[in-house]
């Protein structure tokens, strides 16, 4: 008969040999819905409100296409205001996430003039936080010079890979039209803001496949309201407000191609 002592000890080893075995199984299988930074070619951070929230998919299927890294910060409701705000408190992305960026995509597309210079600062730091909605403009002229700022200032920071980098870190700053062409003021000022620093545009408005300016022959009103859940009156006119939401509808699988289309262009070769 085995003694009792050595079929204790022949237990307990066996169990740390399961537990390690299962442990090393589990470990080589990423948890469901956890990206794998280090596989990927991209990251990319999206900064929106309801037309960019995950539940819409169009961010998320042009990542899949681009090999890129997800951070989808959009939150319903929000304005570009709420986007100056998150970075003045440093909730908008961590330091390591800043660091592996590789675009940050902007889509708040209330029909506001984001371009009106009347009341600009010549340093990020001069405005008055926090910013409410009384001026678009100068939000998002806020966002952009702290981003490039803080890109530039990386050459300075030890811990930072762009350390002793002469430009710090690239700036690649994606800003977007609305996803159809019936809000006339924010499209045409994001034009001129766009201009003005040179930044890429994904113009969903130009590219959508319909226009405003034509109703649906069928319907005889404006197509826009056959892609969207609800509606919205714009100058006395009934547009389509929200697209139809998920990964699976042809209005987000449209506006992920041309973002693809886009970002295709201005991300470096890898």
């Amino acid at each position: 008969m085995i003694p009792k002592e050595i079929v204790e000890m022949y237990s307990s080893f066996s169990m740390k040999y399961i537990v390690l075995l299962l442990w090393i199984f589990f470990m080589g299988f990423p948890v469901q819905g956890q990206e794998s930074v280090a596989s990927r070619k991209y990251t990319l951070l999206l900064t929106g409100a309801s037309f960019a929230s995950p539940e819409n998919g169009w961010f998320e299927l042009g990542c899949e296409k681009l090999d890129a890294v997800c951070l989808n910060r959009a939150v319903g409701g929000e304005a570009i205001a709420n986007t100056a705000n998150r970075m003045a408190e440093g909730t908008l992305y961590s330091w390591e996430e800043f660091e592996d960026i590789d675009a940050l995509v902007i889509m708040q597309v209330h029909d506001k003039d984001v371009f009106d210079g009347s009341g600009l600062k010549e340093e990020y730091t001069d405005y008055t936080l926090p910013f409410d909605r009384s001026d678009y403009a100068a939000a998002y002229d806020y966002v952009i010079k702290r981003y490039v700022t803080e890109c530039y200032n990386l050459q300075f920071n030890e811990r930072s890979k762009y350390f002793r980098n002469k430009m710090g870190k690239p700036v690649n700053i994606v800003l977007c039209t609305h996803w159809h062409d019936g809000r006339v003021l924010l499209n045409s000022s994001i034009r001129k803001l766009a201009a003005k620093w040179g930044f890429p545009l994904v113009e969903f408005d130009k590219q959508i496949g319909f226009s405003k300016d034509v109703l649906h022959p069928v319907t005889k009103k404006q197509q826009s309201l056959i892609y969207a859940q609800d509606s919205q009156v714009t100058n006395g006119v009934r547009y389509g407000w929200h697209p139809q939401r998920g990964k699976d509808k042809y209005i987000q699988q449209r506006m992920a191609s041309i973002f693809v289309d886009v970002m295709e262009k201005v991300l470096p070769t890898r």
